[in-house]
């Protein structure tokens, strides 16, 4: 009986002292994007491109005393209310230390409104382009590694006059993304640069028949339509309707209409007269770098967003391994990774980043997309390019400036 006693006092002096040593937590991202949704097609590689970020850290190390970095998938559904539940899950429940996203600009602004600003969490968006989103009153806790749109439309419109275009109908989704890409637009088509547009009109999302506001927009005699829209959602049905009917003989469309599903259900032999606009990454060997890395795991690294994507992951990633895996101070720390000062850090280099921020050395985090190197309001500047459709899918036309 004695000797029973002993043992069991012992496995019970033994259970005590394990538990008195922490068990190493995992630290989680959230990774909320448009699984369903008008951007559904885009949104596979956006979230496979973050969570190479999320592997390649894991494979090096981990974050601070090797802890698991975890990317924790939620459906924003590319709209507000989808957005605002996601993150709702993904802080309240998961407990992430920061976010990957919303893919979408209402999503964006809603889940940061309602959720991520009073809770603390940084968010960085890889694809969310709303002018809006600069003006949140953010406590420096929204970022995005996406120019705005205030340059893609500006840019845009340049690049069609410089093209010779001349008068244009601009039919946008009547949402964040769509109302804020339109009003840059016409803002530097009409007022900057003396074109004309005949007709400006927004529409709702998710009709049947887009036929009434195509014969709207063709009144005025413009032989183009500028769309700023989604190509997974209405802004498929528009431009089949125009096709179809023979509205306009020449097509222009934001990021939102570069989608590989309006080339897989129109056929690339009926989109001649087709040009879209995207951000791009800058050419670089960190773009260079992270296109093999992406490749090598069956990902496309000339999908929409998928640079933007790792870039916003693997930043998110610095700033955690700053603060050691904590939330408090992500924001000034992302700053502090990617400002333009200290040694060079590219994609996939986390145990150099890793060596380098144990040792109090400053890095300078050199992205696939670019330098992202945030202003005051957490945006950051961009390149774009015009696409056209080719035999091999969007092939691009000229840079836009």
């Amino acid at each position: 009986m004695k000797t029973k006693l002993l043992t069991l006092a012992a496995g019970l002096m033994t259970a005590t002292a394990l538990a008195t040593v922490q068990a190493k937590a995992d630290v989680k991202i959230g990774l909320i994007g448009g699984v369903s949704g008008p951007i559904a097609a885009m949104a596979p590689a956006m979230i496979d491109a973050a969570q190479l970020a999320v592997q390649q850290v894991n494979e090096q190390g981990g974050i601070g005393d090797g802890e698991k970095l975890v990317g924790v998938v939620g459906d924003s559904a590319c709209n507000p209310q989808g957005g605002t539940d996601a993150a709702t899950k993904a802080v309240n429940i998961e407990g992430v230390a920061g976010i990957v996203g919303p893919h979408c600009s209402g999503a964006v602004l809603a889940a940061a409104g309602s959720v991520t600003i009073p809770a603390g969490v940084t968010l960085v968006t890889p694809s969310g382009t709303s002018p809006e989103i600069t003006n949140l009153e953010d406590n420096d806790s929204v970022f995005r590694t996406v120019p705005s749109d205030d340059y893609q439309g500006r840019a845009l419109a340049r690049t069609l006059k410089d093209m010779g275009y001349g008068k244009v109908a601009v039919a946008y989704l009547n949402n964040d993304y769509g109302t804020g890409l339109a009003n840059a637009f016409k803002t530097e088509y009409v007022d900057a640069l003396g074109g004309e547009i005949t007709q400006f009109a927004a529409h709702e999302e998710g009709k049947a028949s887009y036929r009434s506001n195509l014969a709207e927009l063709a009144k005025g005699g413009a032989d183009t339509l500028v769309i700023f829209d989604y190509g997974d959602g209405t802004g498929l049905t528009i431009l089949r309707q125009a096709l179809e009917n023979g509205f306009f003989e020449k097509f222009v469309g934001g990021d939102g209409m570069k989608s590989d599903a309006v080339i897989n259900e129109l056929g690339a032999e009926n989109l001649a007269n087709f040009v879209s606009s995207s951000p791009v990454g800058e050419k670089s060997d960190s773009l260079d770098i992270f296109n093999e890395a992406f490749k090598g795991v069956g990902g496309d690294p000339d999908a929409i967003f998928a640079n933007t994507s790792y870039d916003a992951a693997f930043l998110l990633a610095l700033a955690l391994e700053k603060t050691g895996g904590k939330k408090e101070g992500v924001g000034a720390a992302l700053r502090e990774v990617s400002n333009g000062e200290g040694e060079a850090i590219r994609p996939g280099e986390w145990q150099k980043a890793k060596e380098l921020i144990a040792a109090g050395t400053a890095i300078d985090y050199k992205g696939a997309a670019g330098d992202h190197n945030f202003d005051a309001k957490g945006d950051v500047p961009g390149t774009f390019a015009l696409f056209e459709v080719g035999a091999d899918g969007f092939e691009v036309v000229s840079e836009m400036n």
